[in-house]
């Protein structure tokens, strides 16, 4: 199982950043899958989940109406699209995935929400 996100960057408040992570090593479309993000000293939270149909999605409170979780099964890639950007949605940003009750992450990509 591989998964490898990329789209993070430097953007000012209010700002958009649409991140995607590429799965690789097992059925994608089968699974369900989520987005993560860590900030300094803090914990990882889940940001966004999205099931296997894409057909349904849930949101932390915190980025509710801001972010947007998809995926195409197609390409075997989840996207988070954030708009409305805030200096405390700078975090590293990690897919994550559960495939035979094992754990997995992508390396991560920094966004950093700042003027």
């Amino acid at each position: 199982v591989q998964l490898v996100e990329s789209g993070g960057g430097l953007v000012q408040p209010g700002g958009s950043l649409r991140l995607s992570c590429a799965a690789s090593g097992f059925p994608f479309s089968a699974y369900p899958m989520s987005w993560y993000r860590q900030a300094p000293g803090k914990e990882r939270e889940l940001v966004a989940f999205i099931t296997s149909s894409g057909g349904t999605t849930n949101y932390a409170d915190s980025v509710k109406g801001r972010f947007t979780i998809s995926r195409d099964n197609a390409k075997n890639t989840v996207y988070l699209q954030m708009d409305s950007l805030k200096p405390e949605d700078t975090a590293v940003y990690y897919c994550f995935v559960i495939h035979i009750i094992r754990h997995y992450w992508g390396q991560g990509t920094q966004v950093t929400v700042s003027s």
